[in-house]
Order: structure tokens, then C-alpha cells, then sequence
């Protein structure tokens, strides 16, 4: 117990709220907008709604949601454990507690009435906003998730992401069985939408802007950058090939906003400057994130 006590106090308590919101906002629409319309987009919800559905003639209402969702999961916590370890599942746990709770007590409701357009969109969009929320806090809520993070410690031929897909995508066509074709293609799309949702808000702040210059000029570029717009510059060296001329190879990794006035920067100085922009998928450091985790 004492071991579980010191275990729960590493949980910061602004990852806990973190955790709450993004667990929250699942719980709202697997129970108010995914389960009433019966819209299986996979995972561990997706299989409970299947099972509520089919049990509905034996129990008023079938199986309870938060019933099947902890039936569900603790033989794949078990197996977890097993695989990966009691610390490394700790805030999943956290997550697979709330959202069962929650289950079990907020009350039946259909937020959409048999409209499976916007069903389908807020559905998605829902679950991606609360997913990716609680994957900005290293948890998630279990499930078919936390599964394949275990079978790709055995299978490491098999990517993650390619397990996760295979499981949801089964628990999607186990759904087809159950509800009509036309349910099974909206809860296509509302997954494609989840995703999507879950990556943006996942990715956001963290992605960046990559400036290459090259410039006779670099050292007045480089300055006016340094002053002007407070962003570090980096500088390398290099030759070009053809004249043979030793050059500053300038490197300045800066946010889509700063774009403008860095190429205002290097417009006012060398307008036969040579510059490349990409795309940084992730910037760590000072001016960025910060935090490393």
C-alpha cells in the first residue's frame, strides 16, 4: 500500500486535472452521443456498446456500460502489469477508474437525436479532444490502447500503431454485425476524425518552423534576428561548391509567426540571400517546450 501511496504522489496534481478534463470529455460522449446512437468506433467503449445492445433482451437496458468497460479491461491491466510493469501503467489506471465511475453514474442521455451526421462528427471530435488531452498526460484510458502498448512488447516485429489499428478496427466490425452497415460507415469517418483530433492536439505547441540561410551577409542577418526578434541563430560553416567561397550557413528554428519579419530581416540586408523553410514536426528547448518528459 505504501508502495502505491508514493507511486500516486509522482502524479502531479496538474496532470491529475489534465487527466480528469480528457477523461471527462470521453466519458460524455461514449455515454451521450456514441452508445445512444449506436456508433462502435472501437476500443474497449466501442466493444461495451456492442455488448450492451446485444444484451438488452436479457437485462432492462442490457449490461451497463461502466460493467463492461471494467470487465473488459482488468484482464488487459493483468496483462499489462505482466508485460510492461505496475509503474509504467499508473496514470492509465487513473484514467480507467474515472471514466468507470463516471459511467456508472452520470445518467442516460441522447445529446443527438438520430442525427448520425452530426453524431458522427461531434462523436469524433469528442473522443479525439478528450484522447488527446489525456495523452498530453501520459495516460490513457485503457482499453484496446493499452493492449497493444503490451502485445508490441512481444511482437516487436508488429508496429504499436499497427496493433492498436488492428484491435479498434475489429471491435469496428464486430459493431457491423450489430447495427446496421450505415452505422459501421459513420463510425469509419468519426475514427478517421479521432484521430486526426487526437494528433493536433497532441502535436500542438510542439511544432516548429526551420530556417536555412545563406547569405554573404550572415552576420548582420544573424544580429537583427538576435535583437529584433529575440530567437537564437545558429551558425555553421560552409563553402559553396561552385564558387568556392567560404560561407555562414545560418540555422534558425522559429515559430510560423515569425516568418514574416525573419524574412523581412533578410530581404532588408541581402536580397540575393539563398533561404530554405521547413517544417519541424517537434522543437524541444528553450522558446519551445521547455519541459522535456
Amino acid at each position: 500500500m505504501n508502495q502505491i501511496q508514493k507511486l500516486y504522489k509522482k502524479i502531479r496534481f496538474k496532470d491529475f486535472m489534465i487527466i480528469l478534463l480528457g477523461t471527462t470529455l470521453i466519458s460524455i460522449d461514449v455515454k451521450y452521443v456514441l452508445d445512444p446512437s449506436g456508433l462502435v468506433t472501437g476500443g474497449v467503449s466501442g466493444l461495451a456498446i456492442v455488448i450492451r445492445h446485444l444484451t438488452r433482451g436479457l437485462f432492462p437496458g442490457g449490461i451497463p456500460l461502466w460493467l463492461s468497460n471494467v470487465a473488459l479491461n482488468v484482464p488487459i491491466f493483468l496483462y499489462a502489469i505482466y508485460m510492461l510493469g505496475f509503474r509504467s501503467i499508473l496514470r492509465t489506471g487513473l484514467s480507467f477508474i474515472i471514466m468507470s465511475i463516471e459511467l456508472a453514474l452520470l445518467p442516460s442521455y441522447q445529446l443527438l437525436n438520430d442525427n448520425m451526421i452530426l453524431t458522427t462528427v461531434y462523436g469524433g471530435l469528442l473522443f479525439g479532444l478528450g484522447m488527446g488531452i489525456t495523452l498530453t498526460a501520459r495516460a490513457t484510458t485503457g482499453g484496446t490502447d493499452l493492449l497493444g502498448q503490451a502485445m508490441h512488447a512481444k511482437l516487436r516485429s508488429v508496429s504499436m500503431g499497427r496493433l492498436i489499428q488492428i484491435l479498434d478496427g475489429s471491435v469496428v466490425l464486430v459493431g457491423a454485425f450489430v447495427f446496421p452497415l450505415e452505422h459501421t460507415l459513420y463510425a469509419i469517418i468519426s475514427v478517421f476524425l479521432t484521430g486526426q483530433i487526437t494528433d493536433f492536439i497532441v502535436d500542438a505547441g510542439k511544432r516548429a518552423k526551420i530556417c536555412i540561410i545563406i547569405s554573404d551577409k550572415g552576420e548582420d542577418i544573424a544580429g537583427s534576428i538576435l535583437s529584433d526578434l529575440d530567437r537564437g541563430v545558429t551558425g555553421l560553416k560552409g563553402k559553396g561548391m561552385y564558387t568556392g567561397r567560404d560561407k555562414i550557413v545560418l540555422i534558425c528554428i522559429c515559430s510560423k509567426h515569425d516568418l514574416p519579419d525573419i524574412k523581412d530581416i533578410v530581404r532588408e540586408h541581402d536580397k540575393r540571400a539563398f533561404f530554405i523553410i521547413g517544417n519541424i514536426s517537434e522543437a524541444m528547448g528553450e522558446g519551445f517546450v521547455e519541459h522535456w518528459k
